[in-house]
């Protein structure tokens, strides 16, 4: 009877460890996947709605056709939903590389202005490149230069 004691022991944890495994899988989170690609018309448009709306976890889809731009809502994995974009769409597809030119000290500096942005955003140069967005943020010595000859100092230079 020793025996089978020891066995049904061993055979009753390892079950309540894999129902423990499967209790500590991760949470999903809600979050907000923005995806580019290129839309012509109104049938390219259905078909990249139509690649996510059925998609497991997805609670709304965005599409905005001017802007090249689909916004995806809910919770899942912004890789899978690239990947699925990809393949059920048969269009080139990636992740959104644009922000407000706000957000930006200087949008027009080489590496973060984009002719092919939508309007009012410029290319991310943080993400892309981190010696660019150095590049796009002046130090104290041109700050130094763009105030001695601003309209708004009035103790500027009024050589003109």
């Amino acid at each position: 009877m020793g025996v089978l004691d020891g066995a049904f022991d061993t055979l009753s944890d390892m079950i309540s460890s894999t129902k423990n495994k499967r209790k500590l899988k991760k949470q999903r989170q809600l979050q907000t996947v923005e995806i580019k690609v290129k839309m012509d018309c109104e049938g390219c448009e259905k078909r990249v709605r139509d690649s996510v709306t059925g998609m497991k976890g997805v609670t709304d889809v965005v599409v905005e056709r001017k802007k090249s731009k689909l916004t995806v809502t809910g919770f899942v994995d912004p890789v899978k939903v690239l990947k699925r974009v990809c393949r059920k769409s048969k269009k080139k597809a990636e992740l959104w590389p644009f922000i407000p030119y706000t957000m930006v000290d200087h949008p027009y500096a080489p590496g973060v202005y984009d002719r092919k942005a939508p309007a009012g955003y410029v290319r991310n140069a943080a993400a892309v490149n981190p010696q660019i967005s150095e590049l796009a943020r002046a130090g104290s010595e041109e700050q130094g230069y763009i105030s001695a000859f601003s309209d708004e100092n009035p103790n500027a230079c009024a050589i003109m």
